[in-house]
């Protein structure tokens, strides 16, 4: 058995969630017999905790900026430890989506319109034809996103808030009406492997921070009732998109759906995907029959560095 360090909390604003993971993907790591060493990144502290812990591996379950953007991944490199999911420039690459899109783009996958602006510029007035999306460009789990629609007189005044703490860039969007899909993919040797499409119904309006981690917050179709070629279609689009990135491990790639105009939108890439008892991950494993502790243990066994 192996001596790992979990990686949980941070300091994104995302730093619940990753909590929550973290206790779930601990637990299961000390139900199949690891030890367990829990290390809470919130001040440079943690490095020489690392260091301390001479552990064999790094199981990273932080979300949002500073945890899988690349920059602790690069510590981690540093340090020769182990890590699991995505290295350093994957990471990177996922998390700012503008570029992200870039490279979606150059790999021929379906996207929305949009562009990169800074925040200021894109509350003076609508960016683009309403309805659209306004998103922070390096952030997850939908934090400080926005989705402006008809009949809206200007932009969110949220965006000149002097309190604003998500970043200057955001990407505007078209909205793309529709159904909330997503894809878990499987990072094999063989090549990457989408495992199913989940379609998210959100209780409230769209699939927000609650939506995504409150009990009740969504509800979840397993498999998406879709005709066979939207299906299949989304399946490869989430591995040529997970390869495109360079990604490793595991990751969930999200897209909208416009049935009516036969239009499909791959909004992003997460190199780690939450596995509270709400998450998507978990619940596509289980569906195809790899429990929660064996897909933990999969995750710890793909570890390596370099990555």
């Amino acid at each position: 058995m192996a001596r790992v360090v979990v990686l949980l909390g941070g300091i994104s604003p995302e730093r619940p969630v990753s909590l929550s993971t973290g206790a779930g993907a601990s637990a299961a790591l000390k139900r199949l017999g690891h030890e367990v060493i829990e290390i809470d990144p919130q001040n440079e502290d943690w490095i020489e905790a690392m260091k301390a812990a001479k552990a064999d591996a790094a199981f990273n379950v932080l979300h949002g900026p500073w945890g899988e953007d690349g920059r602790v991944q690069g510590v981690l490199e540093y340090l020769r430890i182990p890590y699991t999911h995505s290295g350093v420039l994957a990471s990177a690459l996922a998390m700012d989506k503008a570029k992200a899109k870039a490279v979606f783009a150059q790999a021929g996958l379906p996207l929305a319109e949009g562009r990169l602006m800074d925040r200021r510029e894109a509350a003076r007035a609508h960016p683009m034809a309403v309805p659209y999306v306004v998103k922070p460009n390096a952030q997850g789990s939908s934090v400080g996103v926005f989705i402006v629609r008809e009949g809206a007189n200007r932009p969110p005044e949220e965006l000149l808030d002097p309190d604003w703490s998500f970043g200057e860039e955001v990407l505007v969007e078209e909205f793309v009406a529709g159904r909330e899909l997503t894809v878990t993919v499987l990072g094999e040797k063989a090549g990457p492997r989408a495992l199913a499409v989940t379609e998210i119904l959100p209780a409230g309006e769209w699939y927000d921070f609650n939506a995504k981690y409150a009990e009740g917050g969504s509800r979840h179709v397993l498999p998406a009732e879709l005709p066979g070629d939207v299906t299949n279609k989304l399946l490869r689009w989430a591995e040529l998109a997970h390869a495109a990135l360079g990604c490793r491990g595991v990751t969930r790639t999200d897209f909208m759906y416009d049935a009516a105009r036969n239009k499909v939108a791959l909004l992003e890439v997460n190199t780690q995907p939450g596995m509270t008892p709400t998450s998507l991950v978990p619940e596509q494993c289980a569906y195809l029959g790899m429990s929660y502790d064996a897909l933990v243990q999969w995750i710890l066994e793909d570890a390596s560095c370099p990555r």
